[in-house]
């Protein structure tokens, strides 16, 4: 991408607002974050190109892990969570998380989140790689659609919250290392806005639909990480993407998600032939760091000549599966398949980016006035495997820390000349182009094919390059400025798939998320962090 914006305006020609906090995305980093601005004095407007409830956060089923079980402490939760980074987690960043975590837990009970209890106590489940009951759940396998409740419910009430519907942020607002704003687009009234602000936030989520296979909303584009890296923002980890073992495979149905709760409770996963299989690869078996799980059913399937293994939720027995996974249950029904009789068939699918926009532990970028959290942010905090049920954590954490930094900062607020001018024009030369119109369609589809061929669960520097060779013939066709909101949207993958790729070719072992065929091993000297940035 060769574009310093994605299309060609004039602020002086746009209608203008100016807030305290402009936050791009409406997830659980977006929302509490605007909520803990709101309970600082401040006013925060909140961004989302689609609905407030389209985000990753809704989907979330397994839970929010916290160490506040009697048999557990954050130092537990420390461990887990290093060992599963796989050599590459920030230790002060995983300190934060797990020692502030329960006070923003707290602050989510509080808000009205709904946790599962018995008699009054909060329920704890365990997942992947936990060595303790540490997971909260709610309404069984919905957790995240019950935070998504509690906080979406809280910032349409709150008078120092406004949230947009329908407006899709095109591009950060940068000059001489500040950020002033974002231009954005509002998809009902096909108008280009300017939102000025001096604290911007970037909540927007991840990457998941760049892969045909995915168990993302499709929302997840990586809009957040491409807008940051066409403005000089750095991103860090873009070649760690979290595959997760077990989605739905069924011809007719969506990769759905299957929680790693499930084999928290006890579920088997089981190859073609009926056998219990994970036992030959970890000692933890099910419950090995998402990773591995992944390695070994790839494996199996090789092995087995087959195309899925499974997953047998049928020895939990009736009550505990209508009780703790009601969702999956009655997904799975919804296309036929009986989960207290038959076992579930299951394939890897993408589900989660562990890199991102690069942040200190304040969420603060290299860029003044631009702060990130959530999944699109990375400071180090997953290394190079996420534990499972940290995600949610994670944005409340680094979400307050990211307001409480912004009120440390004299004058914060400080008023921004509505007049002052940003503006694009890139003249097009070539006739032939402007006459060519690009099927942004096609290109989507296109992305989606490539990067599940190519840079998927195993990588291979032939298949690397080979992709990036396609992704730039994509630019050369993408090169006519795209005018609606979704051809926006392709541009912002095309950029994330080729950043992802690079990385991906540059680190030369396999380490969590990221194996390579033709490195299959960890090396030492590759731990170290890949950071890439637009000159």
């Amino acid at each position: 991408m060769d574009r310093n914006y994605l299309i060609n305006f004039d602020t002086r020609q746009l209608p203008q607002e100016e807030w305290e906090y402009v936050i791009i995305g409406s997830g659980i980093a977006g929302l509490y974050s605007a909520y803990i601005a709101s309970r600082y004095g401040g006013k925060a407007v909140v961004l989302t190109k689609r609905t407030v409830l389209d985000s990753n956060t809704s989907k979330a089923q397994g839970g929010i892990a916290v160490a506040i079980g009697t048999a557990d402490s954050p130092d537990f939760h420390l461990e887990d969570t290093l060992v599963a980074g796989a050599g590459l987690c920030n230790y002060e960043a995983v300190k934060i998380l797990v020692n502030e975590g329960p006070q923003r837990v707290a602050e989510l009970i509080n808000i009205g989140a709904r946790f599962d209890q018995d008699n009054g106590r909060l329920l704890l489940g365990k997942e992947g790689a936990h060595s303790r009951n540490r997971i909260l759940h709610a309404a069984g396998d919905a957790t995240g659609a019950e935070i998504q409740r509690a906080l979406t419910k809280q910032a349409l009430n709150n008078p120092s919250i406004e949230v947009r519907e329908s407006h899709f942020v095109v591009d950060l607002l940068i000059r001489e290392n500040n950020c002033y704003g974002v231009l954005a687009y509002d998809t009902q009234s096909e108008q280009l806005k300017v939102f000025w602000s001096k604290a911007v936030i970037l909540a927007s989520g991840g990457v998941g639909q760049l892969y045909k296979h995915n168990t993302n909303p499709e929302v997840a584009t990586g809009d957040g990480i491409a807008i940051a890296y066409r403005a000089g923002v750095e991103v860090m980890d873009m070649e760690f993407t979290q595959f997760h073992p077990t989605a739905l495979n069924l011809p007719e149905a969506p990769r759905f998600l299957i929680s790693e709760a499930a084999r928290g409770e006890g579920a088997y996963l089981l190859n073609c032939h009926g056998d219990r299989f994970m036992t030959r690869y970890h000692q933890m078996a099910e419950l090995a760091p998402r990773d591995i799980v992944v390695w070994a059913i790839l494996q199996e399937m090789k092995e087995t000549e087959s195309s899925e293994v499974y997953l047998d939720l049928s020895r939990l027995g009736d009550e505990k599966i209508d009780r703790r996974f009601p969702n999956i249950s009655s997904t799975c029904s919804f296309y036929g398949l009986d989960v207290k009789k038959e076992p579930i068939p299951v394939t890897p699918a993408a589900h989660y980016m562990m890199g991102g926009v690069k942040t200190n532990l304040y969420g603060e970028t290299n860029i003044s006035g631009l702060y990130a959290c959530g999944e699109v942010a990375c400071q180090g905090v997953h290394g190079a495997n996420r534990l499972a049920s940290n995600s949610l954590l994670e944005g409340i954490v680094f979400g307050q820390r990211i307001i409480e930094r912004r009120l440390s900062i004299s004058d914060p607020y400080r008023s921004i000349p509505l007049a002052q001018r940003f503006f694009y024009n890139e003249a097009i030369i070539n006739e032939a182009i402007v006459n060519q119109k690009s099927n942004y369609e096609h290109l989507r589809h296109s992305i989606q094919s490539v990067m599940e061929m190519f840079v998927g669960p195993v990588r291979t520097s032939a298949g690397l390059l080979k992709a990036l060779d396609i992704f730039e013939n994509m630019e050369n066709l993408g090169k006519n400025p795209p005018v609606k909101w979704d051809e926006m949207e392709v541009c912002n993958m095309l950029q994330v798939a080729q950043l992802i790729t690079e990385a991906a070719l540059m680190r030369t072992e396999s380490r969590g998320g990221h194996f390579r065929q033709d490195f299959p091993d960890s090396l030492k000297r590759w731990r170290k962090h890949i950071i890439l940035k637009r000159v």
